[in-house]
């Protein structure tokens, strides 16, 4: 596999200034006769006004409409303002290439950077306002978007996913021999896109690693999955004390580690060792859910695509116990209250991404469209937040109130009532906003 890598920044700034997008900035920018859906609420509000000065929503009023040099004003002519979207598992470099693509000995430093970048740019033009990367070579463009070079949402980086020997992060070609015995790292590895650590010794140093790096929270492979090549799904990894570890330098950071995940026992296991967050658990029984809820921990799951014919035939038959479990999932972690958060957990399918408001509408078979706004705003920031002081952007994010950061979408129409809107950003998000500056304004 051959992924991103660490790129002196000028070779970053050239390869993507074809893709920035032109930000409006403005001291103000008032949103005049809007209905707020606050990310919490059962309902929209009345008319109402919305002042952006800076980055954070300055207020929310009736009253007459304030006029100041430089202030540019938004007719919201009775549409819904909301908080921007907020995907929790994304890969924005695994999401963005083919297999064939990150296998092949002609893919170039440029190619990857081109896809990646446009990847980003379109995932907030989607409406995406703040994404965590849930594993992969994130940090050269996570910089280029903090730093205005690109256009993207806000990312919470993982950096390299970290994984045992023959684990779901082992992403080594059947010719590529084991780091340890034989001294040569793998390909994956030179590439920041995995690291394999065995023992707490090496565990220790891969959190840390990642730490030096800005990671916002740690990804550790605790079971089995379903796009890697020698792991069973079934199958628990990494021993409670290399778990331990993992969780214990992260916690020293004041942040936490989240896992890859299906089955009871894995997931057990990481929940003793300290784990704050299980990515995935469809396989996962009431037993473990019960436990999940009384030790406060967030379950971040997904409704995964169904196989599709050109899949691996390998990778449909270890999907086939994940999908049918999906459809349990759902419906017993809400009966129960547990935090949930959703993602979409796109690998290697690049087509999928522009399905990623789509994949919104599938959690109406379990959730009204108000309980499903609140998932993918108010609580997907809720576990942001998890990171602590970690956190790349410190503020409130995923709600619509005085002093909250100002990542807002202006969209034709309600979705409270009609969710279908969410699924037609290109049409219906006539207004982008991401850190008070707008990205797409079709009010003009």
């Amino acid at each position: 596999m051959f992924l991103l890598k660490s790129i002196p920044s000028i070779i970053f700034t050239c390869f993507f200034l074809s893709l920035l997008a032109q930000a409006q900035d403005s001291a103000n920018i008032l949103f005049e006769n809007v209905r707020v859906f606050d990310g919490k609420s059962n309902n929209l509000s009345g008319p109402v006004n919305v002042l952006i000065e800076g980055n954070k929503i300055r207020s929310i009023s009736t009253a007459p409409n304030p006029t100041a040099d430089g202030m540019t004003k938004i007719q919201g002519n009775g549409k819904t303002l909301m908080p921007g979207l907020i995907d929790v598992h994304v890969h924005m470099a695994f999401g963005a290439l083919t297999m064939r693509e990150m296998m092949s000995p002609m893919l170039s430093e440029g190619l990857i950077m081109e896809k990646v970048g446009g990847n980003a740019e379109r995932m907030l033009m989607r409406g995406f306002t703040s994404v965590r990367d849930a594993g992969g070579p994130i940090f050269p463009l996570k910089t280029g978007i903090d730093a205005g070079k690109v256009s993207g949402p806000r990312i919470w980086p993982s950096g390299a996913t970290i994984s045992q020997t023959a684990g779901h992060g082992d992403f080594r070609t059947p010719d590529e021999r084991s780091r340890r015995f034989f001294g040569e790292p793998s390909r994956a590895e030179r590439f920041n896109a995995t690291f394999i650590a065995d023992g707490r010794d090496e565990i220790l140093t891969a959190v840390r690693e990642n730490l030096r790096f800005g990671a916002s929270q740690i990804k550790l492979m605790a079971g089995g999955g379903t796009s890697s090549a020698y792991d069973p799904v079934d199958v628990t990894q990494y021993t409670f004390d290399e778990m331990r570890a993992a969780v214990e330098a992260a916690e020293d950071w004041g942040t936490y580690v989240m896992v890859h995940a299906y089955t009871p026992r894995a997931v057990q296991r990481a929940i003793k060792a300290g784990v704050k967050c299980v990515e995935h658990g469809q396989m996962l029984d009431e037993k473990t859910l019960r436990l999940m809820k009384r030790k406060d921990i967030w379950l971040s799951t997904q409704n995964l695509v169904e196989s599709t014919p050109d899949m691996d035939p390998q990778r449909v038959e270890k999907r086939k116990p994940v999908i049918e479990g999906q459809a349990k999932l759902w419906p017993i972690a809400k009966k129960m209250k547990l935090k949930i958060a959703w993602g979409t957990d796109f690998l290697f399918e690049p087509e999928l991404n522009e399905q990623q408001n789509a994949y919104i509408l599938k959690l109406q078979q379990w959730f009204t469209n108000a309980e499903i706004l609140k998932m993918v705003t108010h609580d997907n920031a809720e576990l942001l937040q998890l990171s602590g002081l970690r956190s790349p952007y410190p503020g409130k994010l995923g709600v619509v109130e005085e002093g909250a950061l100002a990542d807002l979408i202006l969209v034709d129409g309600d979705p409270l009532a009609d969710l279908s809107l969410i699924a037609n950003p290109a049409e219906k998000f006539v207004v982008i906003m991401k850190d008070g500056k707008v990205y797409k304004n079709l009010v003009q």
